[in-house]
């Protein structure tokens, strides 16, 4: 491709020196995996397209890590959207929205949208 055509024709990920880490809290982002939503902006072996649920009655906490005893990022409401992008041991790894915030959540804490 042409540089007229206004395309960088080395492409979006340039091996150029240091890139500040994102944070895990705002940014959902992993080594693994990332929202499709940042494909083009981060470079993972692996986009998923979010999942629609919300959070259950009594609301549920937002941890730092898939761990009951993990670190508590913040409380989300019932009803609160969240979007879910990986399942494992019992909790869903998400977001809120495209800019956080980004956890676990137990997966008895939330309900399919629709």
């Amino acid at each position: 491709m042409s540089e007229d055509a206004g395309i960088d024709p080395l492409g979006p990920f340039i091996l150029g020196g240091k890139v500040e880490k994102p944070d895990p809290a705002r940014v959902p982002l992993r080594g693994d995996l990332a929202h499709i939503g940042l494909a083009g902006r981060y470079f993972v072996p692996h986009y998923a397209e979010a999942e629609p649920h919300f959070i259950a009655e009594g609301g549920a906490d937002l941890l730092a890590d898939c761990d009951s005893a993990s670190d508590k990022r913040t409380h989300l409401e019932s009803g609160s959207p969240f979007e879910v992008l990986d399942v494992a041991r019992g909790y869903a790894w998400g977001c809120v929205s495209l800019d956080g915030p980004v956890g676990y959540v137990a997966l008895d804490r939330i309900e399919p949208a629709g």
